[in-house]
């Protein structure tokens, strides 16, 4: 997704940096961005978002090389499928490392260089639909590292809006990707299964969610902040009371069923 987002951004004419932990993923990143964007620069940075003082380097390198930086989306994640009561604490502590401290990392840094230089900025963190009010069974790590996520973007976008920095996030649904459906969505029984869950009855398109990026970066949006915009075909609506009832019989069936009760009941 972060990679769509790049493409995205570099084919309306922004400058891109990029960085990860693995110099070939970054260096094959690179060349597909770079043919989305024609003219634009983009570059790479090797570097792990846990690490605070890398950070640091990085984004002092990114302005050096750039002369700039403008905006930051936080998209660093790490997710598995686990019976809470079997969780390590080594495997809690990996992705709550990534998610939350590596999104903090980031944000207080680059914060800290808008500010200091008394530039405007926005920042982009990508949360999940169950960031919010539900959590989620079998991901623990994961519903508390991006909820944490969620109340800091609210927090900052109140006590960064003096200083003209936008924080939003966008809480994605299913949107398949190799890394995470591979350890998130394991044969195709599940898949089918999963796709149930969805009223719009596909999953997202890459493209979608960069559209909503890039809308939410741009300066079409000077007014959005401290906002969570979820784009999910409408699955976390699934939590109303009565929505399990389309699963119990065709939708004809159903409507006569409720024409039925609707007689009885005069």
């Amino acid at each position: 997704m972060g990679l769509a987002m790049a493409k995205k951004f570099a084919s309306l004419g922004s400058d891109i940096a990029i960085c990860g932990r693995t110099e070939k993923k970054l260096q094959k990143a690179v060349q597909e961005i770079s043919a989305a964007g024609g003219e634009v620069s983009t570059r790479y940075y090797v570097a792990d978002v846990r690490d605070y003082d890398r950070v640091k380097e990085m984004v002092e390198q990114i302005i050096s090389d750039f002369g700039k930086m403008t905006g930051l989306v936080n998209n660093a994640a790490g997710n598995f499928l686990s019976a809470s009561e079997d969780l390590t604490p080594g495997g809690f502590k990996a992705v709550v490392d990534i998610v939350l401290h590596g999104s903090f990392n980031c944000t207080h840094v680059f914060g800290n260089y808008l500010i200091d230089e008394q530039k405007e900025g926005n920042i982009l963190n990508m949360v999940t639909t169950y960031s919010e009010s539900t959590g989620s069974a079998f991901v623990l790590p994961s519903a508390c590292g991006k909820a944490g996520v969620l109340a800091m973007t609210r927090s900052l976008a109140y006590e960064w809006a003096t200083y003209n920095i936008r924080l939003n996030a966008i809480a994605p649904g299913p949107f398949p990707t190799e890394g995470a459906w591979s350890r998130l969505v394991p044969d195709e029984d599940f898949e089918e299964k999963f796709l149930t869950k969805i009223p719009a009855k596909r999953y997202g398109n890459h493209e979608e969610l960069a559209n909503l990026a890039t809308f939410l970066l741009s300066d079409m949006a000077p007014y959005i902040t401290g906002e969570c915009v979820v784009i999910d075909g409408g699955e976390r609506l699934a939590a109303g009371q009565f929505n399990f009832i389309d699963r119990l019989a065709p939708r004809d069936k159903l409507k006569q069923f409720f024409r039925e009760m609707h007689e009885k009941s005069k």
